[in-house]
């Protein structure tokens, strides 16, 4: 079949096949667009994202970069013209390690929260899943105290706590449910 696709293939069935030397298949192919958007993405995530994610993406990006067949395509995609400053990390992504932690575990949590009106109060919540909003992270979650759905800025939670205590998603309770929930514009 490699044969065919015109790949330089030399060998005999029952003794051995090789690539003629100097060929390569590279794993992926990227065209400039595609990776500049690639490390945009990273950039993202690396600067508004926990440390965890972080990390991850970087060493998602470091492994594209190592498989690419000509590093000079990779170096015409470092442009610096898409910038994405994390000046304020800190505040952005601020409980975003604890929170994605307790998503994969379903481990309730309890916030200490402030809100809009600086309002102090407590919570038990189920947390599904987080949204960022350009310049803040929401925590989607269902809330025990109101038993229904409730939003939590994360720049706005004075500390949390992950609970011993686990939940069960069930059928209208989901980070799903709760996007299905919302009016279309």
């Amino acid at each position: 079949a490699l044969q065919l696709t015109g790949v330089p293939i030399e060998g005999e069935a029952g003794v051995g096949y090789r690539l003629q030397p100097g060929f390569t298949l590279p794993p992926l192919m990227f065209d400039q667009k595609e990776l500049e958007a690639l490390r945009l993405g990273v950039r993202m995530v690396e600067a508004w994202s926990g440390s965890e994610l972080s990390k991850s993406a970087t060493s998602a990006l470091n492994k594209i970069a190592a498989i690419l067949p000509e590093r000079t395509h990779w170096q015409h995609t470092q442009s610096e013209h898409l910038i994405v400053p994390d000046f304020h990390r800190e505040r952005v992504s601020r409980f975003s390690d604890e929170i994605h932690q307790s998503i994969a575990s379903h481990n309730k949590l309890i916030l200490n929260y402030e809100d809009e009106q600086k309002r102090q109060t407590q919570r038990t919540v189920w947390p599904l899943g987080m949204m960022f909003w350009g310049n803040a992270w929401t925590l989607v979650s269902w809330c025990e105290l109101r038993e229904d759905y409730r939003l939590f800025r994360l720049d706005r939670i004075n500390s949390l706590d992950i609970s011993e205590q686990t939940f069960s998603l069930r059928t209208g309770i989901s980070l799903q449910d709760y996007i299905n929930s919302q009016p279309c514009s």
